[in-house]
């Protein structure tokens, strides 16, 4: 993708090997109440994690810390109009709920909160995903050096069953 003559963005093949936690019930999720973005946001209308969005409108995804794991957890229902014609949810907008939680498991408190933008996302689609269905998102640090910082993300679905992981390397911004 470019802007004007400027790559912006580019997507390619990639290989992913990585263990992905056990999953959190729907319960745990609601560790979300505890979701730092409702305190301070880069970017509180983005589509994934923005708390100035309305129902019906983005992703709504808000993690917060699950007690007693390192790693953030919310529950997320997509909505219909995320759905294809068959009502399962668009791969790309899969790809948007792998995102945004893997920055916040890096985000230990509002008092050390530190701005960071996406550099690279590595997915595994390995089931689908139907508009409506009850699932949980997690994600979890994974390390970082200077001002990389790395995380994992994992869709689960309405079962339990792992649909979809991530890794992502996030670059910490000054503003």
């Amino acid at each position: 993708m470019y802007d004007g003559e400027t790559l912006i963005a580019e997507a390619g093949p990639a290989t992913l090997e990585m263990l992905v936690p056990a999953p959190v019930s729907r319960e745990e999720a609601a560790a979300s109440k505890g979701y730092l973005g409702f305190q301070r946001h880069l970017f509180p209308g983005g589509f994934g994690c923005g708390p100035e969005r309305v129902e019906g409108d983005g992703l709504r995804i808000f993690a917060g810390r699950v007690r007693g794991r390192d790693l953030v957890a919310a529950p997320w229902t997509p909505d219909g109009s995320l759905a294809s014609a068959d009502g399962q949810v668009r791969p790309e907008f899969v790809w948007a709920a792998l995102d945004d939680s893997g920055a916040w498991s890096l985000q230990s408190g509002l008092e050390d909160w530190q701005p960071m933008v996406l550099g690279r996302l590595a997915a595994v689609f390995l089931d689908r995903v139907r508009a409506g269905e009850r699932c949980v998102v997690i994600g979890w640090p994974m390390g970082h050096e200077k001002r990389k910082a790395y995380s994992g993300t994992a869709l689960f679905g309405e079962d339990g069953s792992l649909c979809a992981y991530a890794r992502a390397t996030w670059v910490r911004i000054r503003i």
